[in-house]
């Protein structure tokens, strides 16, 4: 039981999901979400709100950009990508607090969140795969 709770404990300390996520950006909750993912991936779509930095610049660029005291969330495409782990690596080994959103990008869609591109906002669409869809109620 100990080596459980202690698994766990450290697994939810080190990431977040989407749903989450969002809860502290509608909360005011003070942190930088920073999508990972190359130019073209950011140019293509992201998540309002996020910044973007590819893990791959972030030991140039983060403790310049970025005030240390401030939590990160970092995020990639999917749960097949594991760049938001390269970047929460490269976080954490500049003494960031950082915590990897799992799902990424492709859930924080799925479950219908702000998303926008260079033009603005894109349109929301909800997965019931991954979420309860209420249908609105005829009357």
């Amino acid at each position: 039981m100990t080596d459980a709770l202690a698994y766990f404990s450290a697994k939810l300390a080190l990431e977040t999901d989407a749903s989450d996520v969002y809860d502290a950006q509608r909360a005011g909750e003070t942190f930088v979400l920073v999508d990972v993912r190359g130019e073209e991936a950011w140019k293509q779509g992201r998540i309002s709100g996020a910044i973007h930095m590819p893990y791959r610049q972030i030991a140039e660029r983060a403790r310049r950009e970025l005030d240390p005291a401030v939590p990160v969330v970092v995020y990639c495409w999917s749960p097949g990508c594991n760049a938001g782990t390269k970047g929460a690596l490269e976080f954490a080994k500049l003494g960031f607090r950082v915590r990897e959103m799992i799902g990424g990008y492709e859930y924080w869609i799925r479950e219908g969140q702000p998303i926008e591109n260079d033009e603005g906002r894109l349109p929301r669409a909800f997965d019931p795969l991954v979420m309860v869809v209420r249908q609105p109620v005829a009357g």
